[in-house]
């Protein structure tokens, strides 16, 4: 087995609010062996929760703080971004974090704090994910260093190149997310570098997904990752077996920082290692 490669997985809420205690907690992280640290994005969350970080910028401080931890959001709703400012502002984290960032991607929901009605956004499914789709087809243009020539549904690009480059080749990996068993999203991400299942409740719904995108990639895994997440008490081996390549232990919003160290220095999962 490979061993399964461990990350935080914080919310930018409340006590975790403040970048610069996120900087110093992925650095913490990065010091006792995990191997990530990824951050929730969202403009608002549900009570309690009233503070709210911005990701990008808690992401600059994760990455001017770390040498070696892979690090993003997990996950950003593009269809609320304009795919244009995600393109430079991904290719320039790239680039200052020496090729560490990872992009993790989803239609969101306007369940948890209105973030997409209270802001006008795009309430339709079916809409975000059009637009998901097209925002992921102009990075990929737009990491290659070309101009990009897109006029779409809902987005266009008119012959603009987005220079330097990131640093990694061809671009910076995009991760997918998705509810289990939900067919479009697991399609989408067996085209991209990874996968998000969220919601999981049990590995076998793990190891159906992966048996899924196995098939449509025609067992290309290789490089490919599975992302899963569970209560941080859980025992990630099941999850591993499952076809996990990446083990984040949830930490739910509003979690006191103390206890975030507590899982941080509890240690990385260790399947495989043996």
């Amino acid at each position: 087995m490979n061993r399964l490669r461990s990350a935080l997985w914080l919310p930018l809420f409340n006590n975790l609010a403040d970048p610069r205690v996120v900087a110093r907690l992925a650095a913490e992280a990065e010091e006792a062996g995990w191997d990530g640290c990824f951050v929730w994005d969202h403009l608002n969350w549900r009570a309690p929760v009233r503070e709210v970080a911005d990701p990008w910028i808690t992401l600059t401080a994760i990455a001017t703080a770390t040498e070696r931890l892979r690090f993003g959001p997990m996950v950003s709703t593009l269809a609320r971004r304009r795919p244009a400012k995600v393109a430079r502002e991904t290719a320039t984290l790239d680039q200052l974090s020496g090729g560490r960032l990872t992009l993790g991607v989803g239609i969101g929901s306007d369940r948890f704090g209105g973030e997409l009605s209270k802001t006008g956004e795009e309430l339709d499914d079916r809409t975000r994910g059009r637009m998901l789709d097209e925002s992921l087809e102009i990075l990929a243009a737009a990491w290659s260093g070309e101009p990009v020539h897109h006029r779409g549904e809902h987005y266009t690009v008119d012959d603009l190149a987005f220079l330097p480059r990131p640093v990694q080749r061809p671009g910076v990996p995009v991760w997918a997310a998705g509810f289990p068993g939900n067919v479009k999203p697991i399609r989408r991400a067996a085209r991209l570098d990874g996968y998000f299942p969220v919601n999981l409740e049990h590995p076998d719904q793990l190891a159906e997904a992966v048996a899924t995108i196995t098939e449509l990639r025609n067992g290309e895994m290789a490089s490919y990752d599975i992302a899963a997440s569970a209560p941080a008490d859980v025992d990630p081996e099941p999850w591993a077996n499952a076809g996990a390549t990446w083990w984040l232990p949830e930490i739910a919003p509003g979690t006191p920082i103390d206890t975030v160290r507590g899982v941080l220095r509890d240690g990385p999962a260790s399947p495989g290692d043996e």
